[in-house]
């Protein structure tokens, strides 16, 4: 049977108000749905359990990255800044809303600090603006820029709970959520090693293409340390947390048919079908319909058993998303 070609076999229904849109009361509290592949079983746990069950048998890969603020307002309060990146010192390149107060050779001031806008950018609208006496800091201008569904501004506990404990490499503008339930005492029990992938704004955008081969995915920095290289090389089995690791190795294994040190971009889009090549495991969150995530869980885990597992999640009231619950595939 050919794979699910359509953006819409990834769809299913979900309440409102199974999204969470505050973390738990502690870290590391939440539950977790436990897949086997191979008997095609389904069943609840909670997150205290993800040493036990892993044991020695995996080395952990995490993602290191850590969230940086990145959205911004004038002074004026009449346009929203949200930096994607800085591709010579003292430039951003920033989405602008509403983009008709940013058009080229104009100004724009954000904590006393001037920027002149020089040139947008035709494939997504961003602008290049150049900040001629120093930029805004983040950590004391910027806010976090934080999902869409999570439907509020930034709160003061954000900036804790919106990053992982272990987070060390700033640049990524959204955090690797699967991440977000560990504590150091989980950490401590745990063989693993790190890598970093950025996450970009990309992993907030729906697929809108009918099929699913018709999507262009976005680009995102990634950074493999030689330590690390060898310790995932070496490893019998390997549990990726979260889908920006799983993007990370396998990108380097159809880069290059091996884990190799360095730093570049990947575009990877993982979908039914892969043969996943350096990935026997992997802890996730539960994420959108229709998204590019969904459609990698689906790859590892089978659409059909992933989307039952999603219906059991409704039904069982899991909390969804970056703040929600999370699901361990083995």
């Amino acid at each position: 049977m050919p794979a699910p070609g359509l953006t819409s076999d990834y769809d299913y229904e979900l309440p409102p108000e199974l999204i969470a849109r505050q973390p738990p009361p502690q870290r590391g509290a939440s539950r977790m749905m436990v897949i086997d592949r191979t008997a095609g079983s389904i069943r609840h746990a909670r997150f205290g359990e993800f040493a036990g069950l892993v044991g020695s048998e995996f080395l952990c890969v995490l993602n290191n990255t850590r969230v940086v603020p990145v959205r911004f307002f004038t002074d004026d309060g009449r346009v929203e800044l949200l930096r994607l990146g800085e591709p010579e010192a003292g430039a951003w390149r920033c989405l602008v809303k509403p983009g008709r107060r940013a058009r080229p050779g104009s100004t724009l001031t954000v904590a006393g600090h001037t920027g002149v806008v020089e040139e947008v950018f035709p494939e997504d609208g961003a602008r290049l603006i150049r900040w001629p006496e120093g930029a805004p800091d983040p950590e004391t201008s910027g806010k976090l820029a934080l999902p869409h569904y999570i439907g509020r501004d930034e709160q003061k506990e954000d900036r804790e709970s919106y990053q992982t404990v272990y987070a060390s490499e700033p640049g990524a503008i959204a955090a690797p959520t699967a991440g977000l339930h560990f504590t150091p005492d989980v950490l401590a029990a745990l063989d693993k090693e790190w890598i970093t992938l950025h996450v970009g704004i990309g992993t907030f955008r729906p697929v809108t293409a009918e099929r699913i081969e018709d999507h262009r995915m976005h680009a995102e920095r990634f950074h493999v340390t030689p330590k690390a290289t060898r310790a995932i090389a070496d490893a019998p089995r390997v549990l990726a947390v979260g889908t920006t690791v799983v993007r990370v190795l396998e990108h380097l294994m159809a880069a290059g048919g091996g884990i190799a040190p360095g730093h570049g971009e990947t575009s990877i889009f993982i979908r039914p079908p892969h043969a996943f090549r350096r990935v026997d495991a992997l802890l996730t969150n539960f994420h959108l319909p229709k998204s590019t995530l969904l459609m990698l869980v689906s790859a590892f885990a089978g659409r059909d058993l992933v989307l039952e597992a999603y219906a059991k999640a409704v039904e069982e009231r899991y909390r969804f998303f970056s703040y929600g619950d999370c699901m361990l595939i083995l």
